[in-house]
């Protein structure tokens, strides 16, 4: 049976080399494979960089939130005058506003920069993978 296989084979290279269908150097695309493979990794590591990042901001910014959120519960005295008070509370409110949307800007930014990142690694090494094929087929007889 494996004579069998082996004569199969034999045809089709045969074939090959009188048709001159390009050799592939099989080394080299194990290797390269390799390589897309640890490119892959590289780019999730990017990425959950990243995705670390945008949650270490939104702790952050709740963090930054409560910390407001205390300062308001410590100085507010709801028995003194209801224009203070009211204007504190829209003080408040702004603040809150304003880290909760700067968060989300920062968070945004970073969600990009990484996944930009992680892109460009898989790109790059889509590039390099395709010259490495290139490299690795020649034209029999040549």
């Amino acid at each position: 049976m494996a004579q069998d296989s082996e004569s199969y084979f034999d045809v089709l290279r045969k074939f090959a080399n009188e048709v001159g269908l390009p050799k592939v150097d099989v080394d080299k695309l194990i290797e390269t494979q390799r390589k897309n493979i640890l490119a892959l990794g590289q780019a999730t590591k990017v990425a959950a960089g990243g995705a670390q990042s945008v949650v270490q901001k939104q702790r952050e910014v709740l963090e930054a939130g409560l910390r407001e959120a205390s300062a308001l519960v410590r100085d507010f005295k709801p028995l003194g005058n209801p224009q203070e008070t009211l204007a504190t509370q829209k003080e408040f409110t702004k603040k809150l506003f304003d880290i909760a949307v700067q968060g989300a800007q920062d968070s945004a930014r970073l969600a990009r920069e990484s996944t930009g990142e992680a892109v460009k690694v898989i790109k790059d090494r889509m590039h390099a993978s395709l010259e490495e094929f290139r490299g690795s087929v020649t034209r029999r007889g040549g």
